[in-house]
């Protein structure tokens, strides 16, 4: 099998193939795994209504052109494996699958691993305890500037663990420390805060950066665009770039959509619900971008 080329280190670019995992195929649709919901930290139970939105999302990608792929089902995946994008990091050079913090994900690890190596994906290496990481955690600013928050998901080992296997290629890996929010449970990932929107700008939940990213940011020469902060709770910050100045955004943040469209970008939205809200994953969590040009 001829390897596919990967992600080339970017948040920004076109989107040309990604990956996700419809609810079906993480047994949101059956009893016992749906059962789980309050353990991992959702809101309530698992509504028929989260796979009606999740087809929703993926029109929005197919008819942007991009090629979708499909995480398969098996019955070590948790309701958490709708959020396709935090258990590997695709890079120039191959993924970098992660070890998650949240210890009941560590199966769709190795999904992704088998995935990667039937679609002849090159793999770059894999993050090992007592080393933490998610890909969730992980924002390129540019191609070769990655920015890593350090918390409860991805520990500083984990840090280390990426520096190191990005090092040889010259990629610069920083570290951008995280608010406690609601402690250890919470699913508070770098990207609940920020979001890439092009190569100059950034949606940003600004209160709840440390004012050591700010500046890092600011920095950069990047632009920061704040969210309607009444819209935190909703995920506002989650915002999917297509590339182009085109957005993937959730429809219940109108506030912050419109802020958006006003500063020149196309916003296409879908409902979050039960998706989305309910589990604390927005639209860049359901998606694992594996192209972009």
């Amino acid at each position: 099998m001829n390897a596919e080329k990967n992600n080339t280190n970017s948040m920004v670019g076109e989107l040309l193939r990604v990956m996700v995992c419809p609810p079906r195929h993480a047994g949101w649709d059956q009893k016992e795994r749906a059962a789980c919901w309050h353990e991992l930290g959702f809101h309530h139970p698992p509504s028929s209504l989260a796979q009606a939105q999740h087809d929703t999302l993926c029109g929005l990608l197919t008819d942007d052109g991009a090629e979708l792929l499909c995480l398969p089902p098996a019955d070590s995946l948790t309701l958490d494996a709708v959020y396709a994008h935090d258990s590997s990091l695709p890079t120039e050079w191959g993924l970098i699958l992660m070890n998650p913090g949240k210890s009941s994900r560590g199966p769709e690890v190795k999904i992704h691993r088998e995935f990667a190596l039937q679609r002849g994906i090159a793999i770059l290496g894999e993050i090992r305890a007592p080393a933490h990481s998610e890909a969730g955690d992980m924002v390129w600013l540019d191609h070769n500037t990655l920015l890593v928050g350090c918390g409860y998901r991805t520990n500083q080992a984990g840090i280390e663990q990426v520096r190191s296997l990005l090092a040889p290629n010259e990629v610069e890996v920083l570290s951008a420390p995280l608010p406690y929010d609601s402690g250890p449970e919470a699913c508070l990932h770098l990207m609940s805060l920020m979001s890439m929107l092009d190569e100059h700008t950034v949606l940003v939940d600004l209160p709840w950066l440390a004012v050591e990213t700010v500046e890092l940011l600011k920095g950069l020469g990047l632009r920061l665009m704040e969210i309607d902060y009444a819209e935190r709770k909703t995920l506002a910050c989650n915002v999917l770039s297509l590339g182009k100045q085109r957005l993937i955004a959730l429809e219940e943040n109108a506030r912050t959509n419109q802020r958006l469209r006003q500063a020149g970008f196309e916003v296409r939205t879908f409902p979050g619900s039960e998706l989305c809200i309910n589990g604390s994953g927005g639209p860049t969590c359901l998606t694992r971008a594996l192209l972009r040009s």
